[in-house]
């Protein structure tokens, strides 16, 4: 049966490239044997210059800054190819020399090394330019390679035969990691300059159209802002209110000083001005599950948190549950449907990403299903709704409703009575096609990525001739 399989090996091809003299069968299994040794019955080359992200004790998280030189940590890192950089930290010029043996510049390389998520490797962007790495990461440092070189390797790593290598040499139980020395024992195909060339090219596009992606989605919110008279719009920095009981505990059941703040007037009353609805009004909101983490599990169904989730889309868990938890009835009611908003209410409040189609996931009980009423189906489009709920209109009301305490938590009941500001059909028209056109840029990004690691795939197994004539078609 298919992963029962038996290897025999000579004592001599268990210790070849076996540092650390392991004999389990993990490392031993049949489809890594298999990738290892056609990798080397080619031309191949090791990684030198790779380096560990600093020890725990060395960068506390109260050294992170809003600005400054970027901090790439794991969490970073979930998209793949690409460094995410909307939850991005910072650290200062000093620290960045400090752990200047873990600096990394333009086209290098960050590798995830511990837990579920070892693996994930993005490169070092021109908008990034220099940064530093967490403990949790591995920096790959291709200064002495040309460009096209480092975008071949950065292909080649997130391709089938390299994942399935670095995987194996995954050791540990209660916290999986993999070392430094682990990672110089990948064997690197070498291609030529031509076939580098075209990984260079298809990557350099895929960028593109991220950057064209984020024009068209840049322009939906301010057309939005601009719709809504807020695009210039500048919160109060003043801290004190005077409210009566009957303007405050009264209506709100709320005594902390933050509630208050003038800033959260300020947007309230922006949107009053307008035609509005409670979202209680506009939206069906259904709350999913919390099975525990005892029943988290490898495979299964996925299972999607807060932490898989941004505005621009969501990423692949590593967390699955068992379909026996579920009869299909259940189970039908729980798969988030095309147009379904996921909203989600504790850790990091707030965030909306409409459901592109119809799925097979199951997500946390920190996210919220919103379907928008029959009522509203004519008035109200969902990637409006979406917008609106990203936008600055929804982050500071949902900013006061959860501010106040160490783990946020935005009870639904608060986010019933959320004000949405409703615009005219045309306007969200003109929003919803700019927002379509976005997301439609990022899918084809990302598959000319697949493109590449397939074609780089192609070449391995057959040759580099097929894989031109593979990406020529395609494009």
């Amino acid at each position: 049966m298919d992963g029962l399989e038996i290897v025999e090996l000579r004592l001599s091809e268990v210790l070849e490239g076996n540092d650390t003299q392991r004999i389990d069968s993990e490392f031993f299994n049949k489809k890594s044997l298999y990738f290892d040794k056609l990798l080397k019955t080619k031309k191949y080359f090791y990684l030198e210059n790779v380096v560990s992200g600093p020890f725990g004790s060395t960068l506390k998280s109260h050294s992170y800054l809003d600005k400054g030189v970027a901090f790439v940590r794991v969490e970073n890192l979930k998209d793949k190819f690409i460094i995410k950089k909307d939850t991005l930290v910072y650290i200062s010029d000093e620290n960045n020399l400090l752990l200047k043996n873990s600096q990394l510049f333009l086209n290098d390389l960050v590798m995830s090394k511990v837990g579920n998520t070892i693996g994930l490797i993005a490169r070092v962007d021109e908008e990034i330019g220099t940064c530093n790495i967490s403990e949790n990461n591995l920096g790959i440092k291709l200064l002495n390679f040309i460009d096209s070189e480092k975008f071949y390797i950065l292909v080649y790593l997130n391709s089938l035969y390299s994942q399935n290598l670095i995987l194996r040499r995954i050791s540990g139980n209660a916290q999986p990691k993999l070392n430094v020395g682990d990672m110089k024992k990948i064997p690197i195909p070498v291609v030529s300059n031509s076939f580098q060339l075209k990984i260079q090219e298809l990557v350099k596009l895929s960028q593109n159209k991220i950057e064209q992606s984020k024009k068209f989605y840049s322009e939906a919110e301010n057309l939005l802002l601009t719709e809504l008279d807020l695009l210039n719009f500048k919160p109060s920095n003043e801290n004190i209110a005077i409210k009566s009981f009957s303007e405050s505990f009264e209506v709100s059941g709320r005594l902390d000083s933050e509630y208050y703040q003038p800033k959260y007037d300020e947007i309230i009353d922006k949107v009053k001005s307008t035609k509005y609805d409670i979202l209680d009004n506009v939206v069906n909101i259904q709350k999913s599950i919390e099975p525990g983490s005892d029943a988290y599990q490898e495979s299964g169904i996925p299972f999607v948190r807060v932490s898989n989730i941004t505005k621009f889309g969501l990423s692949s868990p590593d967390i699955h549950l068992s379909k026996t938890l579920f009869d299909d009835e259940v189970l039908e009611k729980l798969q988030p449907k095309k147009d379904t908003i996921l909203l989600s209410k504790d850790g990091t409040v707030g965030i909306a990403y409409n459901v592109k189609k119809n799925t097979n996931f199951i997500t946390s009980g920190a996210l919220l299903h919103l379907t928008i009423k029959s009522k509203y189906k004519e008035k109200i489009f969902s990637e409006y709704l979406t917008l609106i709920l990203n936008s600055l209109v929804v982050q500071m009301q949902s900013q006061r409703d959860a501010g106040g305490s160490i783990i946020k938590h935005w009870k639904p009941s608060e986010i019933g009575e959320v004000l949405i500001p409703i615009i005219d059909s045309k306007t969200q028209t003109q929003i919803e096609e700019k927002i379509k056109k976005s997301f439609k840029l990022k899918e084809e990004s990302r598959q000319l990525l697949e493109l590449a690691k397939k074609a780089v795939e192609m070449a391995i197994e057959q040759d580099e001739t097929q894989a031109k004539k593979l990406i020529n078609e395609q494009i």
